[in-house]
């Protein structure tokens, strides 16, 4: 994640010589950004993040208004970890340790959490759950798809941010006696199901939802050789089907580690020919991106399409 923007708060508007005035005025300019109610940002910069950088910001915004100590849980601590999480208009998750339930306004939503054993730290200036006790959230309150992306996450290591991977086994060991009976089943399942394979979090959605849809599990990162020695690695291959699955994410022409001092361009061709190499091999080549993913109907039809093939009911065995 690049560096964000500085907060603006109108309490210090004294400070930052603007009158409450000229913050409304700059406001409706376009050269400030209301992020929150006393709290602003540059215009430009702001329009210059990303939706993921975005919602990071409103985490501090909502943080500089709190009074009261605040532990940010679930997709809110994910973004401090720099976790990946999907949708992009979550509200703000904090923490209340009062049994009887904290209020949810202004676009914070509470949750409560028994103090005993609560293990909070304090990243970038905020308090949030650990990154285990914030994945394991995440897998329990959110559809199924969606929490495999944090957990292929942490299964291995964050270079950017320098943390290391988490193991399932410390994962669930963390379940017991903090969730009820009906969440600590989804997690579990969840976390039975993450792979540390995943190399994006297009990637990791993807194979949520084609779980989700009933296809059978693609073999991850399957290595394909021709002729000329290596060809790559697939983000996902059909043995049965002879096919291959690529998700195509903006990651891949953009990114420096993904570019590795290639122009974007000629990353579109090295792709290509890549591509090109997969099909004179004798395998099929089905590809799709976000917007597929945005609209999960679209990519069970591309699927079922090329012919990925449907789990086999268990009633349908046969010796």
């Amino acid at each position: 994640m690049s560096e964000l923007p500085r907060l603006i708060l109108a309490r210090e508007h004294i400070q930052q010589g603007l009158t409450p005035k000229e913050l409304v005025k700059r406001c409706r300019a376009g050269g400030l950004v209301r992020v929150r109610h006393g709290v602003y940002v540059d215009g430009e910069a702001w329009r210059a993040l990303q939706p993921w950088e975005q919602y990071r910001i409103r985490v501090s915004a909502a943080a500089e208004t709190f009074t009261a100590r605040t532990v940010f849980a679930r997709h809110s601590a994910a973004s401090v970890w720099g976790v990946p999480t999907i949708g992009q208009r979550h509200p703000v998750h904090a923490l209340t340790l009062q049994s009887r339930g904290g209020r949810s306004r202004a676009g914070v939503r509470r949750h409560y959490a028994d103090p005993d054993g609560l293990k909070v730290f304090r990243r970038e200036g905020l308090l949030v759950t650990g990154r285990v006790r914030t994945v394991l959230d995440l897998a329990a309150f959110t559809p199924f798809a969606q929490a495999i992306v944090p957990l292929d996450h942490v299964l291995k290591p964050d270079a950017a941010h320098g943390l290391p991977a988490l193991s399932k086994e410390i994962l669930l060991a963390g379940v017991d006696g903090n969730y009820a009976a009906a969440a600590a089943r989804r997690i579990r399942t969840a976390v039975e199901f993450a792979d540390p394979r995943s190399g994006s979090p297009g990637e990791s959605y993807s194979r949520g939802l084609m779980c989700v849809a009933g296809f059978q599990p693609p073999e991850l990162q399957h290595e394909i050789r021709d002729g000329s020695g290596l060809v790559g690695y697939a983000d996902y291959y059909w043995k049965n089907a002879r096919l291959v699955g690529e998700f195509d994410g903006v990651e891949k022409y953009l990114k420096p580690e993904y570019l590795q001092g290639r122009t974007a361009s000629q990353a579109v061709v090295d792709e290509k020919e890549r591509e090109d190499r997969i099909r004179a091999a004798g395998l099929r080549v089905v590809r799709w991106v976000w917007a597929d993913l945005m609209e999960p109907a679209r990519l069970e039809q591309k699927l079922a399409a090329f012919g990925v093939p449907r789990r086999r009911a268990r009633s349908a065995a046969w010796p």
